[in-house]
């Protein structure tokens, strides 16, 4: 019986690779197999009936609500112009270091990141201002397109980030799964602020590895990241004026996490009135302009909840299977102990990276193996980082990385697609390169949270 949830794991992939709706597929295939496995019997029908209170509890989940409220604070600061302003000021500023404009980039798209966290209106916006800037200044394409896109997806790992709140929920979830299951019942509970307090300093880090990056070609290939000649001076006033609205959006949102003052959904809250009064006072915001904010933001909210209920069919009809009990009895088999069962998943994530995007591969496959892993003594905080990391590449592994995409429908003509998947190897290494430090100094991503909780 453990084996046919291999094969409906196996079923729900294929499905996905083929282009099928992803809510649809889990939900529908799960049912299939239930429908097999009842009149087979080896599947007890009974456990369909647990399903509306999964989705109830979906429904009453408080943490979620942040989703649609920071999914709207990020398309309120796309449509607001923050990020135009704030590149060209910052390029004035970067202009005369080696790859000035390359380094200009990474720092907007990280205070972007830490704005908005929504990687599609990073890329996006970036790729339509600097792309053309970059191009003409003498870069090269792949270094232009490959800079774009990473720093497109540091809104994955720097909160607020959907993906940590997504993510969050399911490593709570799957850490009380693991305690109960040890005998262990006094469980500290893993929130999403954790979580958030959690990825700022590998956030930071990454941001840093990219400035390194970037700093070394500059200095090494000169030819590939000139240095811009400009005479053009920033004013002190200019300058606060474009860094003020982030900087006070990233106050706001994470400094009264931080602080213990709100909840990631209460802090979700503030940040998008926060980014409706900006975009209000810069003049970017009328009824219409609000009403395409509200339909985005309603459009992204249903896509991620329908394939939150999706995924929660395909976990109950998994674990209806055995399918927990097979991960677990695999963990403990593999050579290496626990780390060998880490390479083994984070590798398993990797890979999946290249063909099912971060959403697919949060509720599909994290549910399955994070409470295995955690069964096996790793810190659940730790792992959610690992995790949040890991599928940060998924953005950036072709031939599927969605951030390849957007930057290829606004890139020019004249920049091949090979370019764009070029460009992002380098990037792709400087990831893996921060969750082998992670592995090796898990304090990283443990210290600050756990330094603010004591």
């Amino acid at each position: 019986m453990e084996y046919l949830s291999l094969i409906l794991f196996i079923c729900i992939c294929a499905a996905l690779m083929l282009g099928y709706s992803v809510a649809f597929t889990l939900a529908g295939v799960s049912l299939l197999f239930a429908g097999v496995g009842i009149v087979s019997g080896s599947f007890d029908a009974k456990l369909l009936l647990a399903y509306p209170d999964r989705v109830f509890g979906t429904i009453n989940n408080g943490t979620l609500i942040a989703v649609p409220l920071f999914i709207l604070m990020g398309v309120l600061l796309e449509r607001s112009k923050v990020a135009e302003e704030l590149l060209e000021n910052m390029a004035r500023l970067c202009g005369r270091l080696p790859a000035g404009l390359g380094l200009s980039v990474v720092l907007v798209g990280a205070m972007l990141a830490a704005s908005t966290g929504i990687v599609g209106a990073t890329v996006v916006t970036m790729g339509l201002i600097s792309l053309p800037t970059m191009l003409k200044r003498g870069y090269s394409p792949e270094l232009a397109c490959g800079s774009i896109c990473a720093t497109g997806t540091l809104g994955q790992i720097i909160p607020p980030s959907i993906a940590l709140v997504l993510l969050g929920d399911i490593i709570s979830s799957a850490h009380q799964q693991a305690q109960l299951k040890l005998g262990h019942f006094n469980i500290s509970p893993v929130s999403v602020g954790d979580l958030f307090m959690g990825a700022i300093v590998p956030g930071l880090l990454l941001v840093a590895l990219y400035l390194v990056y970037l700093l070394l070609i500059g200095k090494l290939r000169p030819e590939q990241a000139p240095t811009t000649n400009t005479e053009e001076k920033i004013g002190l006033a200019a300058l606060a004026h474009s860094i003020a609205p982030p900087l006070l959006l990233i106050a706001l949102v994470l400094g009264s996490i931080i602080s213990g003052k709100a909840t990631p959904t209460e802090a979700a809250g503030v940040g998008a009135i926060a980014a409706l009064v900006l975009a209000h006072s810069r003049g970017r915001l009328d009824l219409k302009v609000l009403k395409g904010v509200l339909d985005s933001t309603a459009k992204v909210t249903a896509m991620v909840f329908a394939i939150l209920l999706g995924a929660s069919l395909f976990s109950l009809v998994f674990h209806g299977f055995g399918g927990q009990h097979m991960m677990e009895s695999l963990f403990e088999s593999l050579p290496g102990g626990r780390y060998g069962a880490l390479l083994v998943v984070m590798l398993l994530i990797f890979l999946l990276g290249f063909i099912l995007d971060f959403i697919e591969i949060t509720f599909v496959v994290v549910p399955l193996v994070a409470p295995a892993l955690l069964m096996l003594g790793f810190d659940p905080l730790w792992l959610g980082i690992m995790i949040a990391l890991n599928l940060q590449t998924s953005f950036l592994t072709p031939p599927f990385g969605f951030a390849l995409f957007y930057l290829r429908g606004v890139a020019p003509e004249s920049v091949k697609t090979s370019a764009i998947y070029r460009g992002v190897i380098p990037f792709i290494g400087i990831q893996l390169l921060l969750l082998a430090l992670l592995t090796i100094k898990p304090e990283i991503a443990t210290w600050l949270p756990y330094s603010l909780k004591n």
